[in-house]
C-alpha cells in the first residue's frame, strides 16, 4: 500500500495496452525510477496507484507511462455536487470502453476460428488436400495471421522498441515466420505447384525447405491463444463490479422535510443539514443523526453485527442500514463521498489495486525462453551459412526452430484447464474468477472467517426456552409467539417463527402495544402478556424468580439476547434468541484445518459472542469487536507477519477485507458488493464448500503448471531437430497436435473432481 504523508499526492491512472503481468511490472519499475514517485500497477484491474511529491505533476506520470509504450489516462476531476446522471454517464462511458475492447477481442476470436478450422483440417488430413489446397490455406489464414493477431504483433513491437521480450513476442516472431516462410515457399518454391502435399509420415530427413508450408501453426496458434486472452478479459470485465455493487446498495431516492413538506429527491442531492424522513422498511439515505422517533436498524450488511441496533433521538445512523422498526427523522451529517458507505468503497478500490497480482506463468516461462530461442534460432542461421550449406536450407532450419518454439498447446494449457475446473467448479457452486486467484490459494496458510452470515446463519434465531415452575413451555411459546408476531422488530420476528414452528398456529391478540425500546404488550387469550426486557417487567413491578435471573445471566456471558415472558403480573420464562451457528460449519473447519489452514474467526460482534461461536466450530484464534473499515487493516497486519490469508466473509463490511486478502473468498447467499470483492464464489451458504474451494483451486493450477510443462517439453526436445535441419512440416505438425491433445486430455481429469463426502 503507498503511505499517505504530508506533501505526497495520490492519484489513480487508468492504464492501457497491457498484455500481460510483466507489462505491468515494467510499467511500475519505469514509475517508480522517477524522484519521489512510489507505484503500485495492477494488470488485473488496469489501474495504477501513484503517490507522488510535490514537483510533480499528473501530466509527468502520464508522459512516463506513455513513453514505456503504454496508454494512460487522468481521472475526471471531482464534482462538487454529483448529480446521478453525470455518475451514470461516467459509469457508462467506462463500460462502454470496457465493452468496445472485448467485443474487438471476441471479433478476432471468431475470424481465427472459422478460418483456421479448415486450414489445421486440411493440413493434417492428406485425403483433404485437393489439388490446389494450400492457395486455399493461403486465402483463409492470410486475415488470421493479420487481423486476429494484429494485437500480438502491436505489443511484440512495443516490447521490442523498449527491450523487452513476453509470450507476445513469441507469438508474434513464431506466426510471422511460419507464414512469410509459406509465402516464400508458396511464390518462390515447390509449395505452390499444382497436386502437392503433406505425405503422412514421420521419416525424418533434411529439406531445402522449398515445398514445405506452416499456415496450419501460424492460424492454429493464432486461434488458440485469442481464445485463453478472450476468457481472460472476460474475468477481468467484473474487476471494477465490487465498487459498482458498494454504491448501489445505498438508497436512490429520500424524503426531505423542507418547510414542513415532505420532497422526494436523489440522495445525491442531499446536503448536510437537511432532515429527512425513514418509514419502516426503507434505507437510511445518509450518515445522520436520529432528531424524532424510535426504532430497531439492521445493521448486519454493513457492520456484520448480528443482533439489530436501537436507536433513539440523538443516536447516530449510517447510511444504506435498514429501518426495521419505526418511523424515524433523521438530521444528514454527512454526505457524497464522507459517508462510511463511500469510505469503505474507497478502501476496497485501495485494496484491489494494492494487491499485487499473481505473475501468469506462461509470462514467467517466456521472459527466458523467448530471448533463447531467437538466439538459438539466430546461431542455427549463423552455423549453417558458416558451413556452407546454402541460404535455403539455412534458413529453413532457423525458421523451423521459431516455428517448433511456438508451441499450439501453450495456447491450450491455461484456457483448457481453467474452462474445465470452472466448469466443474459451477457444478459444485463453486465460482472461479480467472487464472489469477490460483496461485494464491496454493500459498495460503491462514483463513480468516467473518462470523455472521458465514460461520452463523446471519439471522437471530429462538435457541432456547427456560421456564419458571410448573409453567408449560407449549403456552409460553403461544402466547409469547403470539404477541411478538404483531411486532415489526427482528428479535420479535425470530420468536415468533420459532414459535410457529414448534406449537403450529399462534392466537391472534386481542390486544397489542409496542413499548419502544422495551418489548411488546398485549392481551392474548385473555391473559395480559409481557415479552421484552427484564426492565418492562420491572415497569409493571414483575421481578425474575432466582432460576429464571440465573439462565438469563448464563445466556447473557454467551453474548445472546435474552426476553422475558410474564403474564398475569407473574415471570414465566426467559427466552434466548441469538444468531445461530451453521450445522456444517464445525465440519468445514475440521476440512480447512487439514489443507494446512489455520483458522480465525474475525467479526465485529462483541468478544463474548465471537468465543461462544468460536468454540462450538472448533476456532481457537478470535479477533473481535473490529469495525468494519478495520478488517483490511487485520488482513495486512496479517500478511506484515509474513502469513498468506484467505478471507471468507458476505457482507458488505467484508468487501475491502476480501480484495485486500491473498484470496478472497466471497459467500454467494451474501451481498453483491462482498461477492465481486472476492476471488472465489461460493454460490451455495455452506462453508464446508469453502475448502471444496481451495481443493479444486489447488488441482486445477496443478493442472496447467502441467498442462505448460508438457506444452514446452515436446518444443524443446524438437529444437535440436529444428536446428539441425532434420524437421519436416509432418514431424512438426504431429508435435503439435499431439502435445496440444495431451493438454486437452491432461485438463479434461479435471471432470473427475469430487467434493469430500
Amino acid at each position: 500500500m503507498i503511505p499517505t504523508t504530508p506533501g505526497v499526492t495520490r492519484v489513480e491512472l487508468a492504464i492501457g495496452g497491457m498484455t500481460c503481468a510483466s507489462c505491468a511490472a515494467r510499467i511500475e519499475k519505469k514509475l517508480n525510477r522517477m524522484e519521489g514517485v512510489e507505484a503500485t500497477v495492477n494488470y488485473a484491474t488496469e489501474k495504477a496507484g501513484v503517490a507522488f511529491a510535490e514537483g510533480i505533476s499528473v501530466e509527468d506520470l502520464i508522459a512516463t507511462v506513455e513513453a514505456t509504450g503504454y496508454t494512460a489516462r487522468q481521472p475526471a476531476p471531482p464534482r462538487p455536487e454529483p448529480g446521478e446522471a453525470d455518475a451514470a454517464a461516467a459509469g457508462q462511458g467506462e463500460d462502454e470502453r470496457a465493452d468496445a475492447g472485448l467485443r474487438s477481442l471476441r471479433q478476432r476470436l471468431v475470424t481465427a476460428a472459422l478460418l483456421a478450422a479448415p486450414v489445421i483440417a486440411m493440413a493434417m488430413i492428406p485425403a483433404l488436400q485437393f489439388e490446389y489446397w494450400q492457395w486455399l490455406s493461403l486465402t483463409l489464414a492470410a486475415p488470421v495471421v493479420t487481423y486476429a493477431a494484429w494485437p500480438f504483433h502491436r505489443a511484440a513491437w512495443t516490447n521490442a522498441r523498449h527491450g523487452a521480450a513476453t509470450m507476445d513476442t513469441l507469438i508474434s516472431v513464431g506466426t510471422s515466420a511460419a507464414f512469410l516462410w509459406s509465402l516464400w515457399a508458396l511464390f518462390f518454391g515447390t509449395a505452390g505447384m499444382p497436386g502437392m502435399t503433406h505425405p503422412f509420415e514421420f521419416t525424418i530427413s533434411r529439406s531445402d525447405g522449398a515445398g514445405n508450408i506452416y499456415l496450419e501453426a501460424a492460424a492454429g496458434v493464432t486461434a488458440f491463444i485469442l481464445a485463453g486472452r478472450y476468457f481472460e478479459a472476460r474475468s477481468k470485465r467484473k474487476a471494477g463490479a465490487a465498487l459498482k455493487a458498494l454504491m448501489e446498495l445505498g438508497a436512490k431516492e429520500v424524503t426531505v422535510l423542507r418547510e414542513g413538506r415532505e420532497t422526494t429527491l436523489p440522495t445525491a442531492a442531499l446536503k448536510a443539514g437537511d432532515r429527512f424522513l425513514v418509514r419502516p422498511g426503507e434505507k437510511i439515505a445518509t450518515d445522520g443523526t436520529v432528531v424524532e422517533g424510535s426504532s430497531a436498524l439492521d445493521v448486519s450488511m454493513l457492520t456484520g453485527e448480528s443482533v439489530p441496533v436501537e436507536v433513539a433521538a440523538g443516536d447516530a445512523v449510517t447510511g444504506a442500514t435498514l429501518n426495521a422498526g419505526g418511523r424515524l427523522v433523521v438530521e444528514a451529517t454527512r454526505v457524497g463521498a464522507d459517508t462510511q458507505l463511500a469510505r469503505m468503497a474507497a478502501l476496497v478500490e485501495e485494496a484491489q489495486n494494492g494487491k499485487a497480482a499473481a505473475q501468469r506463468l506462461a509470462d514467467r516461462i517466456s521472459a527466458v525462453f523467448v530471448p533463447v530461442v531467437i538466439g538459438l534460432a539466430l546461431a542455427t542461421l549463423g552455423f549453417w551459412l558458416g558451413s556452407g550449406a546454402g541460404l535455403t536450407a539455412a534458413f529453413t532450419a532457423a525458421v523451423a526452430v521459431l516455428i517448433i518454439a511456438c508451441p499450439c498447446a501453450l495456447g491450450l494449457a491455461t484456457p483448457t484447464a481453467l474452462l474445465v475446473g470452472t466448469g466443474r467448479g459451477a457444478q459444485l457452486g463453486i465460482l472461479i474468477k480467472g487464472p489469477e486467484v490460483l496461485e494464491s490459494t496454493r500459498r495460503a496458510d491462514t483463513i480468516l472467517l467473518d462470523k455472521t452470515g458465514t460461520v452463523t446463519t446471519g439471522r437471530m434465531t429462538l435457541l432456547k426456552v427456560h421456564v419458571a415452575g410448573a409453567t408449560d413451555e407449549t403456552e409460553v411459546l403461544r402466547l409469547a409467539g403470539a404477541l411478538e408476531h404483531a411486532s415489526e422488530h427482528p428479535i420479535a420476528r425470530a420468536v415468533a417463527e420459532g414459535a410457529a414452528a414448534r406449537v403450529g398456529a399462534l392466537p391472534v391478540p386481542e390486544d397489542f402495544a409496542n413499548v419502544p425500546g422495551l418489548g411488546v404488550q398485549g392481551v392474548v387469550e385473555g391473559r395480559a402478556v409481557l415479552v421484552g426486557r427484564e426492565k418492562l417487567l420491572a415497569e409493571w413491578a414483575v421481578a425474575l424468580p432466582e432460576k429464571l435471573r440465573a439462565a438469563k445471566d448464563a445466556a447473557e456471558k454467551d453474548g445472546k439476547t435474552v426476553i422475558a415472558v410474564a403474564w398475569d403480573g407473574e415471570a414465566r420464562a426467559v427466552l434466548e434468541v441469538a444468531d445461530a451457528v451453521k450445522d456444517t460449519s464445525a465440519e468445514a473447519v475440521r476440512r480447512l484445518r487439514a489443507l494446512g489452514l489455520t483458522p480465525v474467526l474475525l467479526t465485529g460482534d462483541n468478544k463474548a459472542v465471537a468465543e461462544s461461536v468460536a468454540a462450538q466450530v472448533g476456532i481457537d484464534e478470535v479477533i473481535a469487536e473490529v469495525m468494519p473499515q478495520d478488517k483490511a487493516e487485520v488482513v495486512r497486519k496479517l500478511q506484515a507477519e509474513g502469513r498468506s490469508v484467505a478471507m471468507v466473509g458476505d457482507g458488505v463490511n467484508d468487501a475491502a477485507a476480501l480484495a485486500q486478502a491473498d484470496l478472497g473468498l466471497s459467500m454467494g447467499t451474501g451481498t453483491d458488493a462482498a461477492i465481486e470483492a472476492g476471488d472465489l464464489t461460493l454460490v451455495r451458504g455452506d462453508l464446508r464448500v469453502a475448502a471444496d474451494a481451495i481443493r479444486l483451486s489447488r488441482r486445477t493450477l496443478g493442472t496447467i503448471r502441467s498442462n505448460l510443462f508438457w506444452a514446452f517439453a515436446y518444443n524443446v526436445a524438437a529444437l535440436p531437430l529444428a536446428a539441425a535441419g532434420l524437421l519436416n512440416p509432418m514431424i512438426a505438425g504431429a508435435a503439435m497436435a499431439f502435445s496440444s491433445v495431451f493438454v486437452v486430455g491432461n485438463s479434461l481429469r479435471l471432470r473427475g473432481f469430487r467434493a469430500a463426502g
